[in-house]
């Protein structure tokens, strides 16, 4: 019998055993999520950490259906806590039908690439998703709405403002595409608007984008419509589920630099 057929499978158990080694020692206790298994609870509350399982960043994220169905047992008691009712707010924010939304567009903590430093906000409008960059290589990803065909832009600026249950001030081109919000304006201190409320398009927090000393008139905002985080149907705002939008308004410093990428990248 040739002695080629028993060094060839001796072959492959010791590459068997060297592979399982560098796998127990790329696991680090003191970095859970590089461990196989690992697993985490969401936080409590709006601005706390995460410890939601970090997931791999796919390369054709899912896209939104037309409708959603019944919510799975296990994603209703791993978000109940994140998307529950708001306290000790001016007006109440209910907790939200997680069946409104594609489940890949609820927040979660992921491992992302990027050159951007730690507290950076980048926005993917093409995938609809937000990042707030983390140390060691994660970041909190946040679905989002985004800016219909011809509304779309990107570039970089900063937070200039932030503000709680924002006054709504539409740009005069806005009016003049739609006469009928006339009907909904009063005027307000700012001028022609509609004060903050639970009826108000900016839902519960704002954070206002500005280039240098220009004003973009873009914004970062809650939304009273949940149903269209993934979709592409805003007037080039980046629209956020109000408890998302409150949870990262309570991480984000005013100053904090915000990246948004083109829609047209491949």
């Amino acid at each position: 019998m040739s002695s080629h057929p028993l060094l060839a499978i001796g072959l492959a158990v010791v590459t068997a055993l060297v592979a399982g080694r560098a796998v127990a020692q790329n696991c680090d206790d003191r970095y859970p999520w590089t461990c196989p298994g690992f697993t985490g609870q969401p936080s409590m509350r709006p601005g706390a950490p995460l410890a939601i399982t970090p997931d791999a960043q796919p390369s054709e994220p899912t896209r939104p259906g037309e409708t959603y169905g019944p919510v799975d047992p296990a994603i209703a008691r791993q978000y109940a806590a994140l998307y529950a009712p708001v306290r000790g707010e001016r007006f109440p924010i209910p907790a939200m039908d997680l069946s409104e939304v594609d489940p890949e567009f609820l927040r979660k903590a992921v491992f992302y690439r990027t050159n951007e430093r730690p507290g950076t906000i980048v926005i993917d409008p093409r995938n609809h998703f937000l990042y707030l960059v983390q140390d060691d290589g994660r970041a909190l990803r946040y679905g989002i709405g985004v800016g219909r065909q011809g509304f779309e832009w990107s570039g970089s600026a900063t937070i200039h403002d932030k503000q709680e249950w924002p006054d709504w001030y539409p740009p005069k081109e806005m009016i003049a595409r739609q006469p009928e919000l006339r009907r909904q304006m009063s005027t307000l201190r700012g001028g022609l608007g509609m004060p903050g409320g639970p009826r108000n398009p900016l839902g519960s927090r704002a954070m206002y984008l500005w280039q240098g000393n220009k004003d973009t008139l873009f914004r970062i905002h809650g939304t009273v419509e949940p149903w269209t985080i993934g979709t592409s149907v805003s007037s080039g705002c980046i629209r956020m589920i109000n408890q998302d939008v409150i949870d990262l308004y309570q991480r984000t410093p005013v100053g904090a630099r915000v990246v948004v990428l083109s829609a047209s990248r491949r």
